[in-house]
C-alpha cells in the first residue's frame, strides 16, 4: 500500500533505489554503531553471497514491484507474495540439505502452482487489461520468485554476521539501482512531504528492519519456516488496499489465493504440525 502512494511522487526505479539507500545508510550507521565489521573484501566467496542476497532479496524484487504496481493494485501484489513459499519448494530441493520433494509436496507444489496461474489471469481487477498489465503481473510474480532465491542464498551464505550480511547486501543493492535508477529515469522532481514521509518509512521499516529481522530468521530456522510468513502478507495487503486505497478484487482472486495458501499448507504440514505443537520454530 505504501509503495502505492509512494509512486505518486516517484518514479518505480528511482522509489526502490531510493528506499534501499535509506535503509543501507540506516544499518550502516546501526552496524559502526555496535562496532560490527564488514567482511574483509579479501573474502570473495563471502562477498558473492552478498551481492546475490543484495539483488535478490532488495534490487531486483524491490524494482519489480514498484513498476508493477503502477499497473495492478497494490492487494495484488500482496496476493502474488504467498505463491513464495511454491518457489522455494523446488530451490530448496536442490540446494539445502533435507528439503527433499516428496508426493505430500509435489501434490502442495501443483496445487499452489494452479493457484499461482489462477491469479496471473485472473481478469477484471479495475484496470485496463492489456499487455502491460500482464507484464506487471508477471512482474509482481517475478518479485516472489526473486525473493524465493534470495533465501535460498542467504541460508547457503558462508558464516557472516547477521547484520553485516544485512548491510553489506544493501550496499551493494543500492550500488547497482541507484546509477540504473539515474540512467532510465533521470533525477527525480522535489516529492511532496507524503512523498518523503513513504520513501523513509519504505527504507527504515519494511528494507532495513525487515532485512535484518528476515536475515535472522532464515539463517536459523530455514528459509522453508521464514516463507510461512507469506500467509499473513495476502491478508495485510488486501486489508490495507481496501480500507485506505479503495481497492476493489474479484472473486476468482481469492479463489487463487485459497489454492495457493493450501498448497503451501500442504507442503508446509509437517513444519505446521511441529510449530502448532511445540510453539517454537523447527530446527533444520
Amino acid at each position: 500500500m505504501v509503495v502505492r502512494i509512494a509512486l505518486r511522487d516517484f518514479e518505480p526505479l528511482t522509489l526502490a533505489a531510493g528506499r534501499i539507500t535509506i535503509g543501507a545508510i540506516a544499518l550502516f550507521c546501526l552496524m559502526h554503531w555496535r562496532g560490527i565489521a564488514l567482511p574483509s573484501f579479501k573474502d570473495i566467496a563471502v562477498w558473492r553471497f552478498v551481492l546475490l542476497v543484495g539483488l535478490l532479496s532488495s534490487a531486483i524484487p524491490f524494482a519489480l514491484l514498484s513498476w508493477g504496481q503502477q499497473h495492478v493494485p497494490s492487494a495484488f501484489a500482496g496476493m502474488t507474495m504467498a505463491a513464495l513459499p511454491i518457489f522455494v519448494l523446488p530451490l530448496a530441493h536442490f540446494f539445502v540439505p533435507g528439503e527433499r520433494i516428496f508426493l505430500r509436496k509435489l501434490i502442495g507444489f501443483g496445487v499452489g502452482f494452479l493457484g499461482a496461474m489462477l491469479l496471473i489471469g485472473t481478469s477484471g481487477l479495475g484496470i485496463a487489461e492489456g499487455p502491460v498489465e500482464t507484464l506487471a503481473r508477471f512482474a509482481c510474480v517475478g518479485a516472489a520468485f526473486c525473493y524465493a532465491c534470495g533465501s535460498i542464498a542467504t541460508r547457503q551464505c558462508p558464516p557472516i554476521n547477521e547484520l553485516a550480511l544485512s548491510t553489506g547486501s544493501l550496499i551493494l543493492a543500492a550500488a547497482f539501482l541507484l546509477p540504473t535508477a539515474l540512467l532510465v529515469e533521470g533525477l527525480p522532481n522535489l516529492p511532496s512531504l507524503t512523498g518523503l514521509l513513504t520513501i523513509g518509512y519504505l527504507g527504515l521499516v519494511p528494507t532495513a528492519l525487515a532485512f535484518i529481522i528476515k536475515v535472522a530468521v532464515i539463517r536459523s530456522a530455514g528459509p522453508s519456516f521464514m516463507t510461512l510468513t507469506n500467509y499473513q502478507v495476502p491478508v495485510w495487503s488486501v486489508l490495507a488496499g481496501s480500507l485506505f486505497l479503495g481497492e476493489t478484487l474479484p472473486a476468482t482472486l481469492f479463489v487463487a489465493l485459497a489454492l495457493i495458501l493450501l498448497g503451501v499448507a500442504i507442503i508446509q504440514a509437517g513444519v505446521l504440525r511441529r510449530i502448532f505443537s511445540r510453539g517454537q520454530p523447527p530446527k533444520v
